[in-house]
């Protein structure tokens, strides 16, 4: 079976400060790539996907960190073009992504290294919220898969199963939610102001 061509259009929400998202609504500013350890799908710029909600939550909870850039937390409304999607919701690209991590663990092993653990972020975090793990092999595999292929990732999504049970003895969690990384900006048709709209 071919890769699977996502040639699918989503709506998508970037948590942020007003004046990034207002800056970037002028097309004075752009969006940049995060780039820490610990992004669980890697590489890119971060939204999610169909939640406007949690966007602004998040923001919020940013902007009551020490020494953040989130004073005013604001979200942007961003409509992607997902293109080739390495989407973690579909077996294909898990069972890919699996495979290659085995072998990069085993390389790694040969050299006497490990790779680094996914952590919590605090005594309450039971989501392992510090996904190093996760995003190293993420950073390393979806590059061989393209080398070897010669295709192009434009995204990557998965869903993130976080917070708290909805209810006892759920499996459902209360702040579950479905994340892109575009790690191709020309793959964000365009952007919108939620509040507006």
């Amino acid at each position: 079976m071919d890769l699977l061509n996502y040639q699918r259009t989503v709506f998508a929400f970037h948590g942020c400060d007003r004046r990034v998202r207002d800056a970037v609504l002028l097309g004075k500013q752009k969006l940049l790539a995060s780039l820490n350890t610990y992004d669980w799908l890697g590489t890119g710029i971060y939204f999610w996907e169909h939640g406007a909600g949690r966007a602004l939550e998040w923001a919020i909870q940013q902007s009551k960190r020490k020494g953040t850039k989130i004073k005013e937390p604001a979200v942007l409304g961003a409509v992607i073009q997902l293109g080739n999607c390495f989407d973690l919701l579909d077996v294909e690209f898990t069972q890919k992504l699996a495979s290659a991590a085995r072998d990069l663990e085993d390389g790694l092993a040969a050299q006497g290294i490990s790779l680094p653990a996914n952590q919590s972020a605090g005594t309450n975090d039971f989501d392992w919220l510090r996904r190093e793990r996760d995003c190293y092999v993420l950073n390393y595999v979806i590059p061989e898969i393209e080398r070897r292929a010669h295709l192009t990732y434009h995204s990557v999504r998965g869903v993130f199963q976080e917070g708290d049970q909805a209810f006892e003895g759920a499996g459902i969690k209360l702040k579950s939610h479905i994340q892109i990384a575009v790690r191709s900006p020309a793959a964000i048709i365009g952007y919108f102001n939620p509040e507006t709209t």
